[in-house]
């Protein structure tokens, strides 16, 4: 039977742990509610691009920011897979990793994965990528041109993310980069103005100025797949925390129990000892 010392040393020790993650949970809390503004201020600045990008294309052809110059393209399709930078988001991304790999074909598709965490699976499971990137920290200093450089070397990408669903649920997904800028579109409404070149001057010219248009949107778009990824971690962990804080606090409740039941008992013990003492002194 553990003595009372032993049980108060457990006790303070899981009452750390409540603290602990009840404290992770607020984060993860604040962090969601942070990620969420972002992204709606994100779609608002995509859907003013988008306007000006349907009055000023010449094709409906989406070329994902590419000039005339940059006309050979990687046969293969791309892969960009997103996952957390550390491993304390759950299974989430053990998920993703293996839905990625299980229609991976390394003659047919190249893989660049986004953050560490998908790194280290990868490299335990014997699959080569191209590239690694790191999830960025600071949502209002994300910067996705290193990617898009990538992108416009391929004529397909498809990106697998995590997805919010609610604080409980998150899911994983995969859809083709330019279908997601289609997606992100389809939220604006049409204008029938035309802007070209008879009513305005282009410099350079007016196919430069949709390449960088293009370029801006496919950026937005990445970086709404990646705020989405980051939102379902924040909630996976959310989650996990909620359900380690409700563990922590019940072995608390617990431990306190068994330490007032030990000193209860070792209590009753010295009072049976001294009634013992005083019955075998008066018999005498």
């Amino acid at each position: 039977m553990k003595r009372p010392q032993e049980i108060a040393v457990e006790e303070a020790s899981m009452a750390t742990v409540v603290s602990l993650t009840s404290a992770f949970e607020g984060i993860a809390s604040m962090r969601i509610s942070q990620i969420k503004n972002q992204v709606l201020q994100a779609q608002t600045f995509f859907e003013a691009l988008w306007q000006i990008y349907r009055q000023l294309r010449l094709d409906p052809i989406f070329r994902f920011g590419r000039t005339e110059h940059e006309s050979e393209m990687n046969q293969k399709e791309l892969y960009i897979g997103i996952t957390a930078e550390g491993g304390f988001s759950g299974d989430i991304d053990q998920r993703l990793i293996k839905w990625m790999i299980d229609n991976h074909d390394p003659a047919k598709q190249d893989i660049i994965i986004v953050g560490h965490h998908g790194a280290v699976q990868l490299s335990q499971l014997g699959v080569a990528f191209k590239k690694y990137y790191k999830l960025p920290e600071k949502e209002e200093t994300m910067n996705v041109s290193p990617l898009i450089r990538e992108v416009r070397g391929y004529k397909k990408t498809t990106v697998f993310y995590q997805t919010y669903v609610s604080l409980m649920v998150q899911d994983i997904k995969r859809i083709e980069l330019g279908k997601a800028v289609q997606d992100a579109a389809s939220h604006t409404k049409a204008n029938e103005d035309v802007i070209s070149e008879a009513n305005y001057i282009f410099e350079p010219s007016a196919l430069e100025l949709i390449a960088h248009l293009e370029r801006s949107m496919l950026d937005i778009a990445l970086s709404q797949l990646i705020l989405d990824s980051k939102l379902a971690q924040y909630a996976s962990r959310f989650r996990s925390m909620s359900g380690a804080k409700d563990r922590a606090t019940e072995s608390h409740k617990e431990l306190r129990l068994l330490y007032n039941r030990t000193k209860r008992s070792i209590a009753d013990e010295r009072l049976k000892e001294i009634l013992n003492g005083r019955k075998k002194a008066v018999s005498s």
